[in-house]
């Protein structure tokens, strides 16, 4: 399906990869994409790394991690990927944090957390990295807030988060993180900003609908919850949860909430699905919907606010996104796919029109 006048969104086949896995960590470092530990066919985790060669589209085997896991966060730092926290074989989060020395081929131990923590939210910055909440051993959220110095290897503590919470989507905006769409018992609708100069919260208006495994996404300046499982409200004792195709979206400039009209909703109700930014376009791949897993494929104009666009569906229904690319990886039949880069042309002063075209990786 074209495009803004150019080529039609394609997928690009890769060799599938050697090991399968789910809730593996995946990094893309200097044209190569790895994949790290997860959790194998008997439902354990992995000590297992693997890369791919963008460029040769061959995968090698890295040496393995000193700390089997799964689920754990993964941060590019120049030559070194971080490995932070996860969960092990027991199902109990992990303190663990390893470097990917890319150079030498060798992991090295470093600092480990403070606290054993899963679902970690991880985010870069000049060279400093930054983990906020996750899940303790005792399954409860956490409100932690920390910053590992790679220098001096040490982690330091930052002034935690008003609502503690794991498995957050994080977006670095200028000098503020902001923090959205994640878990506590409860799904939490509260919508907050750490401040990298100042080191201090913003509260933000709470998200308008309660919902778990919503989608979460930035582009334009605004920040978006798409989907999810909407959950009752306390006086709907009796309701169950259910899937929605709700589009909600904040626009930091004003400081507002906009819950989008029904035309500009997502074509289908799905939860724990892929969203990413591309190029300018909100897309969203895959999910879990009513009665089946989703493979299809919708992309919408951030900037203009256009009616989401049906695009080729995915080869396979549930996937992973990175920051140019988006990796899929479906136990048992392991596999992997690349989303060709879409890029965006300015056409004039208050018009963006998204553009579509091939381009190597």
């Amino acid at each position: 399906m074209a495009a803004g006048g150019g080529q039609a969104f394609a997928w690009q086949v890769f060799p599938p990869m050697p090991t399968c896995r789910v809730y593996g960590t995946v990094a893309h470092q200097d044209g190569h994409l790895l994949v790290l530990g997860g959790c194998g066919r008997a439902g354990l985790p992995l000590d297992t790394a693997e890369t791919l060669d963008m460029a040769s589209h061959t995968w090698l085997a890295l040496a393995p991690l000193p700390t089997a896991r799964a689920g754990a966060a993964a941060v590019v730092l120049g030559k070194q990927v971080l490995v932070v926290g996860g969960v092990d074989e027991v199902q109990s989060p992990v303190a663990a944090v390893e470097a990917f020395l890319a150079d030498e081929g060798r992991w090295e131990r470093r600092a480990t957390l403070p606290q054993a923590a899963m679902g970690v939210a991880t985010v870069e910055r000049d060279g400093m990295v930054y983990a906020l909440g996750g899940m303790g051993p005792d399954t409860a959220p956490q409100a932690q807030v920390l910053v590992y110095e790679s220098r001096r290897d040490r982690w330091l503590s930052l002034p935690s988060m008003p609502t503690p919470c794991y498995g957050a989507s994080t977006f670095l905006h200028g000098n503020k993180i902001y923090v959205l769409g994640r878990q506590g018992k409860l799904p939490v609708t509260a919508f907050e900003a750490f401040d990298l100069e100042t080191r201090t919260w913003t509260r933000h208006p709470s998200l308008p609908s309660r919902r778990a495994f919503a989608g979460c996404a930035m582009a334009e300046g605004s920040v978006f919850s798409l989907g999810g499982l909407q959950q009752p409200g306390p006086h709907n004792f009796y309701s169950r949860p259910h899937f929605v195709n709700t589009v909600e979206m904040f626009d930091l400039e004003h400081g507002s909430w906009t819950k989008l009209p029904r035309s500009l909703r997502m074509r289908d109700k799905r939860a724990d699905f892929v969203v990413g930014s591309l190029g300018g376009n909100i897309v969203a791949i895959g999910g879990l919907a009513w009665p089946l897993w989703r493979a299809s494929v919708l992309h919408g104009d951030a900037g203009r606010h256009c009616l989401p666009c049906l695009q080729p569906d995915a080869p396979v229904p549930a996937c992973r996104l990175g920051p140019d690319y988006l990796l899929l990886g479906v136990w048992p039949r392991a596999r992997v796919k690349l989303w060709k880069h879409c890029v965006y042309v300015m056409e004039s002063e208050d018009l963006v029109r998204p553009v579509y075209q091939d381009s190597s990786v």
